[in-house]
């Protein structure tokens, strides 16, 4: 066995190791990749790992640990949600500013001394037409603006904050409109900002859609905040349910110079909430304009109708007289014949009904119980019923008998 020479420890190689990073890398260095996850410690640092991935494949080709030291994240944290209007989390895109380093202990990673939030803006921004591409290409960009506005939207389904401000001003704008219309706001609470905006406002949605006959319309509102905070209305899936939702939907969720992906498939964009609730009212407002035009215009066709009419009575009625006068000559003419005939087969009838019933009166005569018992019959009773069989008398019983002119009484002494 060959002699080994003097053996290094693990910490007398890593020392070395830490030494030829160091030396070799001493300078700070601008790196790009994704934030696989952030973890904000007690002691105010932050511990990132930032991974790469394959652009075809979107495996992980090379991953770092990183940490942000608390007194620089402390004045990055605030900064970066400034500039993007997204916390510092884990899926985002970064360009950050990092030295290399290496512990005995922890072995390779980054320490992060500043961050480009443009790159991040930017990616965003990459992400956003990439979405509404996809959406345009799938067809479904134009879906929701495609379906009819109802005409009376009274039932209004609302996606918001409970708290938010912007819910309060909706339903006051629509409560108190000076035409008296009548609105039946019901809110389905959300998220409106953060990492829960999207799959809040899609479960609200599928509420919704499960008693869809019951609503008008759906409003989607929050109640301000900064414009950088849009970011999360930007979304491929919350974007895919609205343009697909069998109702128009009306966003009120950002400024006026900002527009979001949700904005962009919605069926009508409102600045503020209070602006959505007014979309609405002219809405109602349109539809009443509608109805008092139709109704003064059927006014107006129901009196000329009406003159017109009376003018048409007027000569009818004149001519009235000599067209009854002449119709009654006429059917007086044709009267008289019909009235001869119908007086000779009144007389026919007559007497054929009378000979009818001659013979129906000597078959009755025939059939009558004087005739039949002039014949030799009788009726024999007994207790004043007529005795049919003899099993019905006993000896002794007393019977009547009835014949022709008269009866007399017998008593029963024996039966055969």
């Amino acid at each position: 066995m060959n002699s080994i020479e003097e053996p290094l420890t693990l910490y007398a190689l890593n020392n070395m190791v830490r030494g030829v990073i160091n030396d070799g890398m001493p300078l700070r260095y601008w790196v790009t990749g994704e934030l696989s996850e952030v973890r904000e410690a007690s002691n105010g640092h932050c511990y990132i790992e930032l991974v790469q991935r394959d652009e075809v494949t979107n495996e992980l080709v090379a991953k770092a640990r990183g940490t942000v030291w608390s007194r620089i994240y402390t004045l990055l944290r605030p900064y970066f949600l400034e500039q993007t209007g997204q916390p510092f989390a884990a899926g985002l895109k970064v360009l950050l500013q990092v030295t290399v380093g290496f512990h005995e202990l922890y072995g390779y990673a980054l320490d992060v001394c500043d961050i480009e939030p443009a790159y991040t803006v930017g990616d965003m921004a990459r992400q956003r037409m990439l979405v509404i591409k996809r959406l345009t290409e799938e067809g479904v960009i134009d879906l929701n603006k495609e379906l009819p506005f109802p005409l009376l939207p009274q039932r209004v389904a609302v996606i918001s904050s409970s708290t938010a401000a912007g819910y309060g001003d909706f339903c006051d704008q629509l409560q108190g409109n000076r035409y008296g219309f009548v609105f039946y706001p019901h809110l389905f609470p959300s998220p409106m900002q953060g990492s829960g905006v999207e799959q809040g406002i899609i479960d609200a949605l599928d509420c919704i859609a499960q008693d869809v006959d019951m609503w008008d319309v759906v409003v989607i509102i929050r109640g301000g905040g900064a414009t950088s905070e849009l970011s999360c209305f930007d979304t491929y899936d919350l974007a895919n349910n609205c343009a697909q939702f069998p109702l128009p939907i009306i966003t009120g969720i950002g400024h006026q110079r900002d527009e979001s992906v949700l904005d962009i498939v919605a069926h009508t964009r409102a600045k503020t909430p209070t602006a959505a609730a007014e979309l609405l009212i002219h809405a109602m407002l349109e539809q009443g304009a509608f109805v008092e035009n139709a109704r003064q215009e059927i006014a107006t066709a129901v009196r000329m109708r009406i003159d017109a009419e009376k003018q048409r009575m007027s000569g009818i009625s004149a001519r009235i007289p000599v067209s009854a006068t002449l119709c009654l000559q006429n059917e007086k003419m044709r009267m008289q014949p019909l009235a001869q005939r119908l007086s000779t087969a009144a007389e026919f009838f007559l007497k054929e009904q009378h000979h009818r019933v001659e013979l129906l009166k000597e078959k009755a005569d025939a059939a009558s119980p004087q005739h039949i018992l002039s014949l030799g019959y009788s009726i024999t009773r007994v207790n004043g019923k007529a005795v049919r069989t003899v099993d019905e008398i006993v000896p002794g019983d007393e019977v009547v008998t009835v014949v022709a002119g008269g009866e007399f009484t017998s008593i029963v002494k024996k039966e055969k």
